[in-house]
């Protein structure tokens, strides 16, 4: 399956990932690491994880407060969102591809 980003969950992996990194050398990557390891959880078993709201599915990120926000369509896995667990919920159902 074809895993495509929306713009702004992009910015918030990337911002996410310089925060931890500046917090400690060497965290940003752990925290890529994680997410990519999330992201290819997701693309082996799409549907494994619960509903969140309507056709979106939430994906818990190891070791980091984080989850991703996706939505399976054919054949992409649509990621709506990088989203801090403690960020208001809800704030990424604007972003539907």
């Amino acid at each position: 399956m074809r895993l495509v980003l929306d713009p702004a969950a992009l910015a918030e992996l990337r911002e996410a990932a310089k925060f931890y990194e500046e917090s400690r050398k060497g965290l940003g990557r752990d925290f890529l690491e994680s997410v990519e390891t999330a992201f290819d959880s997701i693309a082996r078993h799409p549907t494994l994880w619960r509903l969140l709201k309507g056709r979106f599915r939430r994906c818990l990120v190891h070791r980091f407060p984080y989850g991703i926000i996706y939505v399976v369509e054919d054949d992409t896995i649509y990621v709506a969102a990088v989203m801090h667990l403690r960020r208001e919920p809800g704030y990424w159902e604007r972003r539907r591809s």
